[in-house]
């Protein structure tokens, strides 16, 4: 056994808008300490360097890699080790301390911001599960791309209102500039033109906006589960105005699928030929890209610590 094998590779990212950071990794740390794990910290300078310290963990050695951080931080990690040889990836195990503006992901196993006590129990009882990874292949710039997420990929309506939902909660839900740009949003409640092929149907239709969830999909996608081998997609049609906010009642009530403008599917693959003028996100970071986008699944292929 190398000197890393036994040692955690942890990736602490602070929570953004936060300006008592350095206080919440001392609780941690402290903790840690008294449970006698051995592990080596790196905090990333910023978010695009995530992954690049993702990397340099598993290529010292380390085969247990912890995040700190939310979900645009685990999908930072995912694409690290889902890039990394076959033989060294199937060695790793990813664990999570929740610690972001958005934690679904880790919300979704019950594990929660200000319980990391919880959360670092659970890496060291080192339950696993195998889970499936979504992944997105597009043009960037003329080059064949891929990207693997854990939780969903929104386009349309969704992927605007997840970016102001991250604007809110790093500045602050009162915000004066984000609640008119809310409002505003579902107000308008733009349609946008989409051609969408899953299974053996092709849509083309005006669509206000549409999930591809490996989980839950900040409630559009609330059947999702990551180790079934299935995507779900929600296609959602433009409601009234009074329809708009049942239905955000409805996400937040896991009954989103209920709601009469709703098209649910499951699905191994889903294929987006033409959306014009959309954001696309993908776990909740904004994606550049140019259609057509194909998005699939890789069953089965993290091992994940569960609590």
């Amino acid at each position: 056994m190398s000197y890393y094998e036994d040692r955690w590779g942890v990736v602490y990212v602070p929570k953004a808008g936060v300006s008592n950071s350095l206080k919440r990794w001392e609780q941690i740390r402290e903790y840690l300490e008294f449970r006698k794990v051995k592990y080596d910290m790196v905090q990333p300078e910023g978010e695009g360097s995530i992954e690049q310290i993702t990397r340099m963990l598993i290529d010292s050695g380390h085969q247990t890699i912890v995040i700190v951080g939310g979900d645009k931080a685990l999908n930072d990690a995912i694409n690290a080790i889902m890039f990394s040889p076959r033989e060294i990836r199937q060695n790793l195990t990813l664990g999570i301390v929740p610690n972001g503006i958005g934690n679904d992901f880790a919300n979704f196993w019950g594990l929660e911001v200000d319980n990391y006590k919880k959360a670092i129990h659970s890496i060291i009882e080192r339950r696993t599960k195998k889970i499936d990874v979504g992944y997105c292949s597009f043009q960037d710039n003329g080059t064949e791309t891929v990207r693997y997420f854990l939780m969903a990929v929104n386009i349309g309506l969704g992927a605007q209102a997840i970016r102001l939902s991250d604007i809110c909660k790093r500045f602050g839900k009162k915000n004066p500039a984000y609640i008119v740009a809310i409002f505003s949003l579902f107000k308008e409640r733009k349609q946008y033109k989409m051609r969408i092929k899953v299974n053996s149907e092709e849509i083309n239709d005006k669509i206000m906006t549409i999930c591809i969830g490996n989980s839950r999909g900040y409630g559009m996608t609330p059947s999702a589960v990551p180790y079934n081998g299935w995507l779900d997609l929600s296609v959602v049609y433009r409601p009234k105005f009074w329809q708009t906010i049942r239905g955000l009642y409805m996400i937040l009530h896991n009954q989103f699928l209920n709601h009469e403008q709703v098209r649910p599917y499951r699905t191994k693959q889903v294929e987006i030929l033409q959306a014009d003028g959309t954001l696309t996100c993908i776990d909740g970071r904004t994606l550049n890209h140019t259609f057509p986008l194909k998005v699939s699944l890789e069953p089965a292929v993290i091992n994940f610590i569960i609590p």
